[in-house]
């Protein structure tokens, strides 16, 4: 046996999984299961968002004496308040780190209508693609000859169903947005799909067959799923939506132990923010200008769940996997 010595790391992975937002059901991460799991095969329904800087956890949770007798001692102790959050960096831009990282709903900037109105979020969309139902996975599209012709590999492509005056949450697999009326998104046939997280990248056409360069995050295209190309991602400072989302983080030790951050339930507390880091080469510019990379910062609260184990709610759940052979 090795004695034990603190996790050294050179990075730290997350992971993001959806929350039923209908339900209120998380989505929940079993250590004891899977916490040896492949940091570049995470479980189902998980999202590897690739590995972040400056990742701080804050607790808030208060703790006060309970006084008793004359003079008044501490007795015991109490928790008058839980409170707990998280903030990072990613270190990597994508449509789920921005969206993570926007304090409220994003929108797709879908491909415009011909002499559609200028407006900050995108204006009208071009009319919807039909998704074949035959030979149609969540890889691959089928939408026939003719519509393929629209679409080019490395297009940006958004997956789903119509606006029909759904109210409540709305989007494929992941809540995207809440919609309080028809009237408040305008009616908008296209409203679902400038919302939604069931977005991919078109890899390869062929045979009128979209093929895609990883699976759409809701799977297998349901009846009536519609596709509305996209040029890219926006989001909006002062929105009311809230996200919510399940977390896990993953420091892997260098020498073979693990820890674990599972946040059931989070919700930005911050609105969209971006923090600047200088880089320096060896090689001289030929701008004078120097480079800096820009890295999406994020900061959560986290909400609690009950155990059903004890029935205690808590807010976080950390685990610790020592590496083999060590003393415990």
């Amino acid at each position: 046996m090795t004695p034990s010595t603190a996790p050294i790391t050179r990075c730290i992975r997350a992971y993001f999984g959806p929350v039923d937002r209908t339900a209120g059901l998380p989505t929940l991460f079993d250590p004891a299961q899977l916490g040896r799991f492949p940091l570049d095969a995470p479980p189902a329904p998980w999202v590897s968002l690739g590995s972040i800087s400056k990742f701080v956890r804050i607790s808030g949770t208060k703790v006060q004496p309970l006084l008793g007798g004359a003079p008044a001692m501490a007795v015991a102790q109490v928790r008058t308040e839980v409170d707990a959050s998280v903030s990072f960096e990613f270190d990597a831009w994508g449509k789920l780190q921005a969206a993570l990282a926007s304090g409220s709903q994003q929108t797709n900037l879908l491909a415009t209508a011909a002499g559609a109105a200028p407006n900050g979020s995108g204006g009208a969309a071009a009319a919807p693609v039909t998704v074949v139902p035959e030979g149609t996975t969540a890889s691959a599209l089928n939408v026939g000859a003719t519509a393929a012709a629209q679409f080019a590999p490395g297009t940006l492509i958004a997956v789903d169903l119509d606006y029909t005056g759904q109210t409540g949450y709305v989007g494929s697999g992941i809540s995207a947005a809440y919609v309080s009326s028809a009237a408040s998104v305008g009616s908008d046939l296209n409203f679902i799909r400038r919302v939604t997280l069931n977005v991919a990248v078109v890899a390869s056409v062929a045979g009128g067959v979209l093929q895609l360069a990883s699976p759409l995050p809701a799977g297998v295209p349901s009846a009536g799923m519609q596709i509305s190309p996209l040029v890219g991602f926006c989001d909006r400072e002062g929105a009311r939506f809230f996200q919510e989302w399940s977390a896990l983080f993953v420091l892997e030790g260098a020498q073979g132990d693990r820890v674990l951050f599972h946040y059931p339930r989070l919700q930005p507390m911050q609105a969209s923010a971006e923090h600047g880091e200088a880089l320096i080469s060896s090689t001289p510019s030929v701008s004078s200008a120097p480079l800096e990379r820009m890295r999406l910062a994020a900061a959560f609260r986290a909400l609690p769940v009950r155990d059903p184990a004890d029935s205690e709610t808590v807010l976080c759940f950390r685990s610790y996997l020592p590496a083999p052979l060590r003393t415990v």
